[in-house]
């Protein structure tokens, strides 16, 4: 039986010791998630600029990000599959290659046709980079680390988004189109070459027990063993209530909602999103110092940053005046910034609640629901501009559906997934007391 260790508990004999040498080795995987984070918001900045480029209305812009996320959604439970088998450095060395190509592809795109292969390559990659990132931080750090170790990792993604917003957003609108996605992608092939040097999927001394692949049989049953656990699917439904409102702001629509519907400047625009990506980092260092000191927090802080979302959102929509004030817009930009952090919150429910060969595919599971409530929302909101005239408030209010959704089989699955974890706890800490023959 797996050793179940929660914040506060001493490390079990054997764990992975941490230290700098971990240090290290993570942060060549996690340079490989900022980079692909780069690559996945580039969007972001560009949205207006594409339409233009390939003449699409709303919803043929919004199915850049859709299908990029369907990709990386569909992606999630093979990817974490792949992990658990082939190990980090082979995975993260496929999703470099994709995703680098994804990039390069959509600076040349001619057509529309092509730039959508184009972001769903660049998706397949992105989609192999995040649950590499979280077993590498399992096999490299001890679990007590885990919820911050989780949380910095999120953080550096935060920081790639922050490098596309400031960044690629003046090299756009500078040296124009071109010349600025294919320079980013000289990134990822230096992330590569780091990657193939000096990355390790573990500490010496510290190899996994192996699992052989069996086939057909065997990923029905990974699949199956983690989903029947109520912290898995907990674990998704925290993912999907609280990710969203952030990504389709920042992959999408949010420089679109801005500047038309508040009539702010590019400009402007920008240093707003860059709120949302530096809040977004605060508030993950809090979180992960939180969590790693008061597992019970992880609840409390969910419910509470979708309830301020869903607060700031609905005051934003329903403002009698033509514009929100600037103080409002600030105040939901600093709110939506806990999103990301409280998404990773649903990685602290999985990990518990499965053995070590099961990571890679419970934080699949997981990983899917942010992405498929992303989707979703990008989706709904592209179609609802189109229906409506671009009336942005009927449109984003598609948010407080899936928000009540989530919220409704968070509080259905809360109770489960606390008594089976405290179970597996008990049983974890039995099984480790020797008893002399």
């Amino acid at each position: 039986m797996s050793t179940i260790t929660l914040p506060g508990d001493p490390p079990p004999e054997g764990a992975p010791p941490g230290g700098r040498r971990a240090a290290a080795v993570w942060g060549i995987g996690v340079s490989v998630y900022f980079v692909a984070v780069i690559f996945r918001t580039s969007l972001g900045v560009a949205g207006l600029d594409a339409a233009d480029r390939f003449d699409v209305n709303a919803s043929a812009l919004s199915t850049f990000s859709i299908l990029q996320l369907l990709v990386y959604a569909g992606m999630q439970i093979p990817v974490g599959l792949l992990v658990d088998r082939l190990g980090t450095k082979k995975v993260l060395a496929i999703g470099v290659v994709l995703f680098t190509a994804g990039q390069l592809g959509f600076a040349f795109s001619p057509t529309y046709g092509t730039a959508l292969a184009s972001r769903a390559l660049l998706g397949c990659g992105d989609a192999m980079t995040f649950i590499s990132v979280l077993r590498l931080g399992t096999r490299w750090f001890p679990a007590r680390r885990g919820p911050l170790v989780a949380q910095l990792a999120g953080l550096a993604g935060m920081a790639g988004n922050l490098v596309s917003t400031l960044l690629l957003a003046r090299l756009l609108h500078g040296i124009g189109w071109t010349a600025a996605f294919a320079g980013s992608a000289l990134a990822g092939v230096v992330v590569l070459v780091l990657l193939l040097l000096f990355l390790k999927d573990h500490p010496e001394g510290h190899e996994p027990q192996p699992f052989p692949h069996r086939g057909a049989a065997y990923v029905r049953r990974q699949v199956a063993a983690s989903w029947r656990e109520p912290g898995t699917r907990l674990g998704l439904w925290v993912h999907f209530t609280t990710q969203f409102p952030a990504m389709v702001f920042l992959l999408l629509w949010g420089m679109p909602f801005l500047v038309e519907a508040q009539g702010l400047s590019r400009a402007t625009a920008g240093e707003l999103l860059t709120l949302v990506v530096l809040s977004n980092m605060a508030v993950g260092l809090v979180y992960g110092q939180v969590v790693a000191r008061h597992h019970g927090a992880r609840l409390p802080l969910t419910l509470g940053t979708v309830g301020a979302t869903a607060l700031l959102w609905a005051a934003t929509l329903a403002y009698p005046g033509e514009h929100a004030p600037m103080w409002l817009l600030v105040a939901l930009c600093t709110v939506l910034g806990a999103c990301g952090p409280a998404s990773m919150l649903g990685f602290d429910f999985a990990r518990p609640a499965n053995p070590p060969e099961r990571q890679g595919t419970a934080s699949g599971i997981t990983n899917m629901g942010g992405f498929v409530a992303s989707m979703s929302t990008l989706f709904a909101i592209g179609v609802l501009l189109d229906a409506t005239g671009d009336d942005y408030r009927i449109a984003f209010s598609s948010v407080f559906v899936l928000q009540a959704l989530g919220v409704s089989q968070i509080l259905r699955l809360r109770s489960r997934a606390a008594r089976r974890e405290r179970e597996r706890l008990v049983a974890s800490r039995v099984s480790s007391v020797h008893v002399p023959a």
